[in-house]
């Protein structure tokens, strides 16, 4: 299939697939456009965002069957082979011949990139051990003033995975204050904020933003909740980690559209809490990531989605036992 084709195919299934670089979309066209035209005949739409628990369960099968097929002793083996350089020819001879990209993908509707990468997640032994010891954090800033943004040589040299020190670098790269906001901060924050809505803006459509000031700057409520760069509004705000951007962001929107009103304190609080519960209960969903947490927002009242998913979320933890080993129903 050219390119041009594969971009017009796909599209049907992934409407953002003009932003993606052409090798991937070439990638797309080889592993995913048959096993999307199949997941459509069965009446099932291609998925985006956080994987559900029989999604999970679904690639642990998937990796089992093709570790008992080829004989490859480990999962670590299979999906970081580099991690072998003597067995790396073999282990790589045996993915090929037996379909290893259709065999991890089977049964899930999603891109194979995103299924790969979330059984690398599921199975890479370095990605939970815990917090970084103050020698591993000197280590880590060593490393990285040595090789760069290098993750995947850094994590083999540190035992960790690539995305846990590319995350801890993130965090401690500078000096990071853990106090209240300063106002300084905050318009720093809002000015970053107003970089990033107007650019994306502006590449959507650029008669609509490009040369109005920040009065004339008319935006979709929704928009404002959309996944933002935050790693990139970090460094626009210098002096906060990229997670704090993101949670003093939700409390600026909270508090812009509850007008400053405490809607979760007091008897207020219990209401929302049996609201939230009982709302819950009724959409009779088996997997979390089934909730329309947009639904949800006036269980507590005008509030952003990331804030009632907090607020179930520490509900959860503080009042439900073995929380970790409960199904969500």
């Amino acid at each position: 299939v050219d390119l041009d084709t594969a971009k017009q195919e796909l599209e049907e299934f992934i409407p953002h697939v003009r932003n993606i670089a052409d090798s991937s979309i070439r990638k797309m066209a080889g592993r995913d456009l048959t096993r999307f035209k199949q997941f459509k005949r069965q009446g099932i739409a291609v998925k985006f965002g956080r994987f559900s628990q029989k999604e999970n369960n679904q690639i642990r099968k998937n990796v089992e069957e093709f570790l008992a097929i080829t004989g490859i002793d480990s999962a670590e083996k299979l999906l970081f082979t580099s991690r072998y350089p003597e067995e790396k020819g073999t282990i790589s001879r045996l993915k090929a011949e037996h379909l290893f990209c259709e065999k991890i993908s089977e049964g899930i509707p999603r891109p194979w990139r995103l299924i790969y990468y979330r059984a690398r997640k599921m199975f890479d032994p370095n990605n939970y051990k815990g917090r970084y010891s103050r020698e591993e954090k000197e280590k880590l800033k060593k490393y990285h003033a040595l090789y760069g943004n290098d993750w995947k040589k850094i994590a083999g040299m540190m035992s960790r995975s690539n995305l846990s020190v590319a995350m801890k670098y993130s965090e401690i790269k500078s000096a990071i204050n853990y106090g209240p906001w300063s106002k300084e901060e905050i318009q720093k924050l809002m000015n970053a904020m107003e970089e990033v809505i107007r650019k994306r803006l502006e590449d959507t459509n650029p008669l609509t933003s490009s040369g109005k000031s920040s009065r004339d700057l008319l935006i979709d409520r929704e928009k404002l909740f959309q996944k933002f760069p935050w790693t990139e509004i970090e460094a626009k705000v210098g002096t906060r980690y990229w997670r704090q951007c993101k949670q003093k962001w939700n409390t600026i929107l909270r508090n812009k559209m509850t007008k400053g009103q405490q809607l979760y304190r007091g008897t207020k609080a219990l209401q929302a809490k049996i609201n939230l519960i009982k709302r819950l209960y009724e959409m009779g969903v088996e997997d979390a990531n089934e909730v329309n947490w947009e639904e949800l927002s006036n269980t507590i009242g005008d509030v952003p989605r990331e804030y009632v998913q907090a607020k179930f979320y520490k509900l959860k933890v503080t009042c439900v036992p073995f929380w970790q080993k409960k199904t969500f129903s």
